[in-house]
């Protein structure tokens, strides 16, 4: 009788220790158990980049691949998943598991605007996601092609409000920093211009060289190949102040779009859920590897100036975004699609 009970006891100890295991006794939230967390990561990390290879979030992603990947101890591995102003990639990464093995590259676009410009989104940039840390700003040029008449700002304003939608400009879609500079530069000089969509800032490049387009508002870094052939013009510069790579090249501000400030921006962000401890490690290695002079030379020749805020300052810039563009976007009378 006594080896009766003895078996019915261990039994039902079993059975309560399964039960306990089913449903994450180690952590009754359900969520990733604390000892994974602490050992964070015991696996390749997959990086989402929303956007085609040989872009500005691309080469951001494969920088940071390659000088995180030793710190952590496991693989980066870059997953490009690009389509629709990067909400296919965006998406894919909001349905991903909350467990630290799944991050994106986010930008200005996916994390910010593309709700303003797209009714069935499929994700919410904000309530979706926690904000790891911004890796870095960018700024754009205002380029003309080199035979252009045009030789300033004032003098497209000038014909602009002679002849309203009378020039062109190229953008790589709806959301993107392009899109969003011309806006803006139309929202501050209550001028009119028409946008000609590209799958890519190359393509547009090619075109306004070509002749085809009036201008560009392009990453430096897209834009450098042309401007150092010397076959596109360099107008001014979309940042707040002079860039030091383009230290003669006035801000459109200087050039008489007063108020203008345009910067898109990359960053790291994880699904929503994901444990603070595992985000809070990310970005302590990041901004250890942004602190290295290699990281910062490679960052600026891809246009991008390091930054390395994290957690709840990340989050109220990116919000600060949100109000700033919807702002623009309402005044400019833009209708969602």
């Amino acid at each position: 009788e006594i080896n009766m009970k003895m078996r019915a006891l261990v039994s039902g100890l079993i059975s309560l220790s399964l039960l306990w295991s089913a449903v994450g006794f180690a952590n009754p939230s359900g969520d990733v158990n604390q000892q994974a967390i602490k050992n964070w990561p015991t696996k390749p990390i997959k990086y989402i980049v929303p956007f085609s290879t040989g872009g500005v979030s691309d080469g951001v992603a494969r920088l940071l691949s390659q000088q995180l990947s030793p710190i952590l101890g496991q693989n980066l591995i870059i997953e490009n998943k690009p389509g629709v102003s990067g909400i296919v990639g965006t998406q894919f990464a909001a349905r991903a598991p909350a467990d630290g093995y799944t991050v994106i590259g986010g930008t200005i676009t996916t994390h910010a605007v593309n709700p303003l410009f797209t009714k069935s989104l499929g994700y919410d940039p904000v309530a979706d996601f926690v904000p790891v840390v911004m890796v870095g700003t960018v700024s754009n040029v205002l380029v003309v092609p080199m035979n252009s008449p045009y030789q300033s700002v004032e003098q497209i304003i000038e014909k602009l409000k002679r002849s309203p939608d009378s020039l062109t400009y190229g953008s790589s879609g709806l959301g993107t920093s392009q899109h969003l500079s011309a806006k803006l530069f139309e929202s501050l000089t209550g001028t009119k211009m028409r946008q000609i969509s590209y799958k890519g800032g190359s393509q547009a490049m090619i075109d306004l060289v070509g002749g085809q387009i009036d201008m560009v508002f392009e990453t430096v870094a897209a834009a450098r190949p042309m401007i150092e052939a010397k076959s596109v013009r360099i107008l001014a510069v979309t940042s707040k102040a002079r860039l030091p790579n383009l230290p003669n090249v006035p801000t459109l501000a200087e050039a008489g779009v007063l108020g203008f400030e345009m910067q898109s921006w990359q960053g790291i962000f994880a699904p929503v859920g994901t444990p603070v401890a595992i985000t809070e490690k990310l970005a302590r290695d990041v901004n250890q590897v942004l602190a290295q002079p290699e990281t910062q030379q490679r960052l600026r020749a891809l246009g991008v100036e390091p930054d390395g805020r994290a957690g709840d300052q990340f989050a109220a810039f990116q919000k600060a975004e949100v109000s700033k563009w919807t702002k623009v976007v309402k005044d400019s009378g833009f209708e969602l699609e």
